[in-house]
């Protein structure tokens, strides 16, 4: 309650299991024991893609697809033994300052997702990397990335976290990301896991001249996650997106902490998050914009919506913005509301039931969140999921 960052999301409850830390050498947590049957409904299978797989932090090559033919896509551990002076240079330089999770990462994470896309190359398909959790026994793991986007470079990675077991897991990850001038990245956050399940992330952007990077968080399953993402905009011309969707309920808790830190002039951030709350879930949204001294020229606009479906479901929003620039067009807010009763009204009166009318109206609603995924099937995989976890039986695509 002390610490303003952790102000309305308690981790208490996290720390009460007897975890145990996971072993690379350990057998009963050994790739071995996963079969593809059992992870191939977590994937997205109908895009093509490379794909890094880790079954409780420890890389599993027979479940993957890497490659270094132009540019890297491989672990941490093999990119320290093949390019030691390139990871020296960059790994735990952005996260030495993300607080004590991303200390403890630091400290237990053995291996990771390594990209490295040399200057001018775009890589060809996404890259998928997939988290799978296993074990009889409440289990704590660290996973850890590393990305390094050299000018005029482009990537995308789609990601997602996913326990296959019911004992409870909690999965502390850290990512850092470097991107020189005129590159671009495009990130998919799926969290989509079991209710015994937690997650805590922490995402670390440094961005130069004339860089893009979008960032879509979709939560929609997990006992506790907490997001944090912070960009570095160091480059003049810089642009940051961020969209994010979280679907709650029961006793969830889903907190999303962003910090756009605008270093540069002529920079842009936009962030829009959207939350719809039901049961007794708790949803937590603490953005901060930081227009430094030197950013003359910054745009910067960060909103948060959020519906309240229950009594007992509530949002603790706290939409922020320093400017200590005099020449920049910034603006930040926040709404807090049920759905609208007039359109309910107007969709009843056409002869849709209520309970239809009520799951179009979220899905409308929450749909912002994934336009800009590139992907039409991806889009579409998206949609159906939401559609269904809001109560909309039917095929729906953005």
């Amino acid at each position: 309650k002390r610490d303003e960052e952790w102000k309305y999301t308690s981790i208490k409850g996290l720390l009460k299991p007897a975890y145990k830390l996971v072993s690379p050498f350990a057998s009963e947590y050994s790739d071995e024991q996963v079969e593809f049957k059992d992870i191939k409904q977590y994937m997205v299978n109908d895009i093509d893609c490379y794909k890094v797989v880790f079954i409780n932090g420890c890389y599993s090559s027979w479940l993957s697809e890497t490659t270094h033919q132009g540019f890297d896509v491989c672990t941490v551990g093999s990119a320290w033994k093949k390019y030691p002076e390139i990871v020296d240079a960059h790994f735990a330089k952005l996260s030495s300052q993300g607080g004590a999770l991303s200390q403890l990462n630091t400290a237990l994470a053995w291996d990771g997702l390594y990209v490295r896309v040399p200057k001018g190359v775009i890589v060809d398909k996404p890259i998928q990397v997939l988290y799978f959790t296993t074990g009889s026994q409440p289990t704590f793991i660290s996973t850890r990335s590393l990305i390094i986007l050299e000018s005029g470079a482009h990537a995308e990675v789609i990601e997602r976290h996913q326990s296959i077991t019911k004992e409870g897991i909690w999965v502390n990850a850290v990512d850092e990301v470097f991107m020189d001038d005129n590159s671009s990245l495009h990130w998919v956050k799926l969290q989509h896991d079991r209710d015994s399940a937690s997650l805590t992330q922490h995402s670390i952007i440094e961005q130069g001249r004339d860089s893009r990077a979008t960032f879509h968080t979709i939560s929609t399953d997990g006992k506790l996650i907490r997001n944090n993402l912070d960009f570095r905009l160091t480059g003049t011309g810089a642009e940051a997106n961020m969209y994010g969707l979280t679907l709650a309920n029961g006793k969830q808790l889903i907190d999303h902490h962003t910090r756009v830190d605008h270093l540069a002039a002529h920079c842009l951030s936009r962030e829009n998050y959207k939350g719809i709350y039901d049961g007794k879930s708790h949803g937590v949204f603490n953005g901060k914009i930081m227009v430094h001294q030197d950013a003359q020229k910054t745009q910067a606009f960060q909103n948060n919506d959020s519906l309240l479906l229950s009594d007992k479901a509530r949002i603790d929003t706290k939409p922020q913005l320093e400017i200590f620039a005099d020449d920049v067009a910034c603006s930040h807010g926040c709404t807090v509301g049920q759905l609208d009763e007039e359109a309910l009204f107007y969709m009843r009166s056409r002869g849709i039931e209520e309970e239809t009318a009520r799951a179009m109206l979220m899905v409308g609603f929450a749909s912002d969140a994934i336009e800009g995924i590139q992907h039409p099937s991806l889009r579409a995989k998206l949609s159906r999921l939401i559609g269904l976890k809001l109560g909309l039986n039917m095929e729906f695509s953005v």
